[in-house]
């Protein structure tokens, strides 16, 4: 759903991560930025209050990026530091970050029926027509989901046995009977909340990445069932986050050796609007320790009418930007499509209507959204580095993308085409 662009009042700093300190003492003899509390994604406990706190900026040592507190009058002492210090590579306001999914009410399951379909709860301003077009064909799903078909999972033998992939939202139903056994790592960084789930966003696209094969009550809806999740919650129980949150997670993920970081989240962007360059940076330097992030595209799009940008941070070069096809193939009528470059690309599309996966309280439903495409991607990853463990993170990035099924749409609203499993 659009949201306006909505700023915390803090600074996320990039800095050389040669000279970390250097960039520290320039913000704080010019900007007068306050005491900064080094944390370690080894060692999370603890950086969801510091970022709350309003005498403290935050350095992510893995990242070599900082959260900053500074006072309004010295923000454009920083920016201009920012331009001059050689060792501090970005100064950018930090923005709220939102869950991408369609947020219309959702029937929840607490069974699977074969003949269920999401797409019917469509907003008004879509025809009938255009909705029996949208339902595409007849899958059938009494044994396992259209998505998992689609991208012929189901067919793959690799199952992402030991791949570490981490999932960076609402948190996760530790207790679904389906997922317990998946998680790996569990972490806050949301103050005042735990890790459990209590928007249901997170639970869904663990569900989608690392279901099991065989789920007693539910068809088949996970991508990569014997993967390791590290379920990461930056998103509170309203689905917002803070960019601060976001890059405590990713140190988190990065340090305890994710292979892949999905991100079903993301802030609106304008059109002509530059992507972020800490986001694209920290994307890069997790590329080159061979960890692969993924985001969600975005939901702004109103097509045919209107196609909205892809969304941030999903429309930096190093992350990969991860369009929602329906059931029929087409683009799904909200996905934001590339016309902002370099940068704003589409790598990729998935299912991201009408997929069922895991809900809060053991039950399962069915959501539609780019979020939903998202960890279809983050599965393939894991299958793909089961199979090629000592591929870098380029070769996982090259191998998911020359895999994919050509689609007739173009490749600013579907990248590579439809995402494949090995």
């Amino acid at each position: 759903m659009p949201h306006a662009t909505e700023y915390t009042g803090r600074y996320v700093v990039l800095l050389d991560q040669r000279e970390t300190e250097r960039g520290l003492d320039a913000l704080r003899s010019s900007a007068g930025i306050a005491s900064v509390e080094r944390v370690r994604g080894t060692e999370p406990a603890g950086a969801a209050e510091l970022l709350q706190r309003p005498d403290v900026s935050v350095l992510f040592d893995e990242l070599g990026a900082a959260v900053v507190e500074v006072q309004p009058d010295q923000r454009h002492t920083l920016v201009t530091t920012a331009e001059t210090e050689p060792t501090i590579i970005a100064a950018e306001p930090e923005r709220l970050v939102y869950a991408s999914v369609i947020t219309e009410p959702q029937r929840t399951l607490t069974g699977f029926f074969p003949t269920y379909r999401s797409d019917e709860d469509e907003v008004d301003r879509h025809t009938r027509a255009e909705l029996a077009s949208s339902l595409g064909p007849a899958w059938d799903e009494q044994s396992t989901t259209w998505g998992q078909q689609a991208i012929r999972a189901n067919l793959s033998h690799l199952t992402g046995r030991g791949v570490k992939v981490a999932v960076l939202d609402t948190g996760v139903d530790t207790g679904h009977p389906d997922l317990a056994g998946c998680l790996e790592l569990t972490a806050s960084f949301v103050p005042g909340e735990s890790v459990e789930d209590g928007h249901g966003h997170g639970t869904h696209c663990i569900g989608t990445v690392a279901g099991p094969a065989k789920p007693e009550h539910a068809p088949r809806y996970g991508v990569a069932g014997e993967a390791r999740i590290l379920a990461g919650k930056v998103l509170g129980t309203r689905g917002t986050g803070s960019d601060g949150q976001i890059l405590a997670g990713m140190a988190w993920a990065v340090a305890n050796g994710a292979r892949v970081i999905s991100m079903s989240l993301g802030a609106q962007v304008m059109p002509g609007e530059l992507f972020p360059q800490t986001y694209e940076n920290v994307a890069r330097r997790a590329l080159q320790r061979g960890t692969v992030i993924i985001a969600a595209a975005g939901n702004e799009s109103d097509r045919p009418g209107f196609v909205a940008p892809v969304g941030r941070p999903a429309n930096c070069p190093s992350v990969l930007a991860v369009a929602a096809v329906d059931k029929d193939l087409s683009t799904a009528f909200f996905s934001c499509g590339a016309i902002n470059g370099p940068g704003g690309e589409i790598n990729l599309a998935a299912p991201g209507v009408g997929v069922f996966s895991a809900a809060p309280g053991g039950k399962y439903q069915s959501l539609r959204g780019t979020s939903m495409a998202c960890p279809h991607a983050a599965g393939v990853l894991a299958l793909i580095a089961q199979a090629a463990p000592e591929a870098t993170g380029e070769g996982l990035r090259s191998r998911l993308l020359s895999g994919a099924y050509p689609l007739p749409q173009p490749a600013a609203d579907v990248g590579a085409g439809l995402l494949q499993a090995p």
